[in-house]
């Protein structure tokens, strides 16, 4: 049976319309310092029952029939996308971080495991079995909510940590080890509650077998497996093509080990999730080949999955706000004092420990992957996969700025988050530092402020101290009265301009600072980022040749300046 033509035009538009949207909406969740799931999410009840099912139906049965070919062949690209995805988060498992955390992190993970299963299994088995079930059986239905109030998301752990500079404190790595802890422990636990009920497949294999299998091969994976992989990437890098040949054998490995747990019961993004540990977990991976791993898969596979999901459900018609509620309190409570308590009881200060609480209470795309295969499954119905989107979505959301106030820090800024295309000047005219000063602060975007007397005040202070720095940069800047936030306006002179730089250079990329005069340490971290920003010669040459602020952007994201969160790293916090 093949697709007839109609029904291969259905399928790319409806991939392009998936790809599109989610990723569309994945980066106007970025830029407004959210999750891009959760833009990719929103894609999905977009084109889904939600949205477009309402006010055009018949475009959205076009699009995404309900019966025939295209709904099948889109179902397995959607699993395939799923499994990769699970490949990326099983590579940020570093196991050698939560060996180095030792007793703590241990203890923590614990706690942060033990409560919250013990806490849903007690609610959803004594108190409110059959809430949001599918009648398949109390037992595993109280054995899947614990699971799923007990698991937490790494990936989306890892980049709030990395959004507020601290992933490589102690308490980042701390937080970070625990949650691979959670991972692995919630992974294998949900894949024995596969088992139980069959998978949702056929019963090749009994229970005992199907879970002795699990065990045999996650055991395998983490070992065995671990040590092949370790000794192969080294051959295969110095033989085969760079990096196709290392990113053909990862994607066979991932899909055979994928196969192998659907094959034994359990679902395939299992397989996956465990090759990616041990995948990841290899000194010989080099970083540029990892990077190129995640973002084929998260900028292509992982839109396509999350958007997808919004057609399963109606958001509206599904959204049950009591349910909603018990299962936000539940996830919160059990995770936030599971981990904090253990953290108290382990010596950590009281704010610290509340930080890892909420830190490791982001739930994100792990919890949508467990109910989309649990309401696959079978184990729940659509108003409980509704309940756990929501809080998963509202548990990552909540993570960063609650972890903010509690450790009593401010977010580091990024020079790039204040400049914008008004503020940015491709071909500076000035010929002289003065000069360029005066260009540059009436572009800045400051308001409420006299800008001759604003540039009156950083001309005088670069009389004292001149600002270049060398390298080709000068920073001048100044404190201003009655400036409400921080402003920067960036300039590009081609033939350069005399900054009184140590090394006798002149400067060719000159960024004015203007800072509220209340504020002492605003500049001082703009001033750092931008110098990590520009440190590396040949990006500093190549930011000279852009000709305008789109330009600008696309280098700054293009990967060769420092990866998001490098640049503003603080210092461990003890």
């Amino acid at each position: 049976m093949k697709l007839r033509p109609d029904e291969i035009v259905q399928l790319f538009l409806a991939v392009a319309a998936l790809l599109g949207v989610g990723r569309a909406l994945g980066e106007l969740a970025r830029k407004l310092g959210q999750p891009s799931v959760l833009g990719e999410m929103l894609a999905g009840i977009v084109l889904g029952p939600t949205v477009l099912g309402y006010f055009a139906p018949e475009a959205m049965l076009y699009l995404f029939p309900a019966t025939g070919s295209v709904p099948i062949a889109l179902d397995a690209l959607t699993t395939v996308a799923i499994s990769l995805f699970l490949l990326v988060a099983g590579m940020e498992v570093d196991l050698s971080t939560m060996f180095r955390q030792g007793r703590v992190a241990v203890g923590v993970g614990v706690g942060s495991t033990l409560l919250p299963f013990a806490l849903g299994f007690g609610v959803f088995y004594f108190g409110a079995a059959g809430g949001g079930s599918t009648g398949t059986g109390t037992l595993i239905f109280a054995l899947f909510m614990a699971t799923a109030l007990s698991i937490s998301a790494l990936p989306v752990i890892a980049k709030t940590l990395l959004d507020l500079g601290m992933y490589r404190s102690d308490i980042g790595m701390l937080i970070v080890a625990v949650a691979i802890f959670n991972d692995l422990v919630g992974w294998i636990v949900f894949a024995l509650v596969l088992s139980l009920m069959g998978g949702g497949h056929g019963h090749r294999f009994d229970v005992g077998e199907t879970v002795t299998l699990t065990l045999g091969f996650a055991a395998i994976m983490l070992t065995i497996g671990r040590w092949f992989i370790n000794a192969i990437l080294p051959w295969l890098q110095a033989h085969l093509s760079w990096p196709g040949g290392v990113l053909g054998f990862a994607l066979t490995i991932t899909l055979a080990g994928a196969a192998f747990t659907e094959w034994i019961g359990v679902h395939a993004i299992f397989g996956a999730f465990l090759v990616g540990v041990a995948l990841g977990d290899s000194q010989h991976l080099r970083e540029r080949t990892r990077t190129t791993i995640d973002q084929f898969v998260s900028f292509v596979f992982a839109p396509l999955f999350f958007a997808s999901i919004g057609l399963r459900v109606d958001f509206v018609a599904d959204f049950d706000w009591m349910l909603v509620s018990v299962i936000f309190v539940l996830a919160c409570a059990g995770k936030i004092i599971g981990s904090g308590v253990a953290a108290r009881l382990l010596g950590m200060p009281a704010r610290q420990s509340w930080a890892v609480g909420f830190g490791l209470n982001a739930r994100g795309a792990m919890e949508i992957i467990l109910g989309l295969l649990a309401l696959d499954a079978g184990l729940i119905d659509k108003r409980m996969f509704v309940a756990l989107v929501v809080m998963a979505l509202g548990t990552s959301m909540l993570a960063g700025p609650v972890m903010l106030r509690l450790l009593q820090r401010k977010k580091s800024r990024r020079f790039t988050a204040l400049v914008g295309a008004g503020s940015f000047i491709p071909e500076m005219r000035a010929t002289d530092r003065f000069k360029a000063i005066l260009e540059l602060v009436p572009v800045s975007g400051a308001r409420g402020v006299d800008l001759a007397a604003a540039s009156d005040a950083v001309i005088e202070r670069e009389r004292v101290i001149p600002t270049g720095l060398g390298n080709g940069i000068a920073l001048p800047h100044a404190r201003i009265k009655g400036l409400a936030a921080p402003q920067i306006a960036m300039g590009i002179s081609k033939q350069g301009i005399d900054f009184d730089s140590p090394d006798g250079e002149p400067a060719h990329i000159i960024c004015i600072i203007l800072t509220p005069q209340e504020d002492q340490t605003t500049a001082l971290e703009l001033y750092r980022d931008i110098l990590t920003t520009f440190k590396d010669k040949d990006f500093r040459e190549k930011v000279l040749r852009v000709k305008s602020y789109t330009e600008l952007l696309a280098l700054l994201a293009s990967g060769t300046g420092p990866r998001p969160g490098e640049a503003t790293v603080a210092p461990a916090a003890h």
